[in-house]
C-alpha cells in the first residue's frame, strides 16, 4: 500500500487528489509543520528534505510534487490521469514544472521567506511583492496556458488538482481569483469533483503519527 505524509495547507494536496483520483490504495498520515513533525528524527529518515509531500511506495520514497503526481499517473494508467502522446506529457511536464519552480517559489517569499533572508525589513519586502508576483503567475496561466475547461483542454490530467492546491490559497496571497475568470470556474469545477472532497475531508482528520 502506498503512505503519503502530507500537511494540510502544503502542496501535498495535489497527490492526494491524485491518489483518490486513481483509487489507489494508500495510507495518509498526517505531519503537524507546528510542531515540526517533519523535521523529527523518524521522518527525517523518510524524507531527509524535512518537507511534504512523500509517497512511500514499494520500490522506495518518492518527493517532490511533480514526480510523485507523475508516477501516480504512470502507475495507475486507467486512470487517464496524464497523455500518451509525447508532445502532451511535455506540456503536462512544461505546466507542473513551471508551478512548483515559479508560482510555488513566489507564494513562498510570504510563508517561508526565512529560506532566503533573515533582515526583517527584506522578509516584510518580500511579503509586499507576492500578490504582484503571484497575479502575473496566474495572469500568465490564464493566457498562454490554460485551455480549458481542464488545464491541458478536455481531458482532466495531473495539471488540474496540482492548479487546484495552489489556487486554494489564492485569496491568502492578496490576489483575486475573479481577475482570471477562467481559472475561478476551475477552482469551482475541482471542488465538485469526488476525489476532491475526498481528499479535503481526510486532510482535516485528527493528527497521525508519523511512523
Amino acid at each position: 500500500m502506498l503512505r503519503l505524509y502530507y500537511a494540510p495547507g502544503t502542496c501535498a494536496l495535489a497527490p492526494h487528489i491524485a491518489l483518490a483520483e486513481a483509487h489507489a490504495q494508500y495510507e495518509a498520515v498526517r505531519l503537524d509543520l507546528k510542531t515540526e513533525d517533519q523535521r523529527s528524527p523518524d521522518y527525517l529518515k523518510i524524507n531527509p528534505k524535512g518537507r511534504v509531500p512523500a509517497l512511500v511506495t514499494e520500490q522506495g520514497v518518492l518527493t517532490e510534487t511533480p514526480a510523485i503526481l507523475y508516477y501516480l499517473a504512470q502507475t495507475h494508467p486507467s486512470a487517464q490521469l496524464a497523455p500518451q502522446d509525447p508532445y502532451w506529457l511535455g506540456r503536462v511536464q512544461a505546466f507542473n514544472s513551471y508551478i512548483c519552480a515559479t508560482l510555488h517559489v513566489a507564494r513562498s517569499h510570504r510563508v517561508a521567506g526565512h529560506r532566503w533572508a533573515d533582515d526583517p525589513a527584506t522578509l516584510e519586502a518580500m511579503k509586499q511583492k507576492v500578490p504582484h508576483n503571484v497575479g502575473e503567475c496566474y495572469a500568465l496561466i490564464e493566457r498562454t496556458m490554460f485551455a480549458g475547461p481542464w488545464v491541458m483542454g478536455d481531458a482532466y490530467s495531473i495539471c488540474d488538482p496540482y492548479l487546484f492546491t495552489l489556487t486554494h490559497g489564492l485569496a491568502a496571497d492578496g490576489v483575486d481569483i475573479d481577475d482570471t475568470p477562467r481559472i475561478a470556474e476551475h477552482f469551482r469545477r475541482m471542488g465538485e469533483r469526488p476525489a476532491v472532497q475526498q481528499a479535503i475531508a481526510e486532510e482535516t482528520l485528527p493528527l497521525h503519527s508519523a511512523a
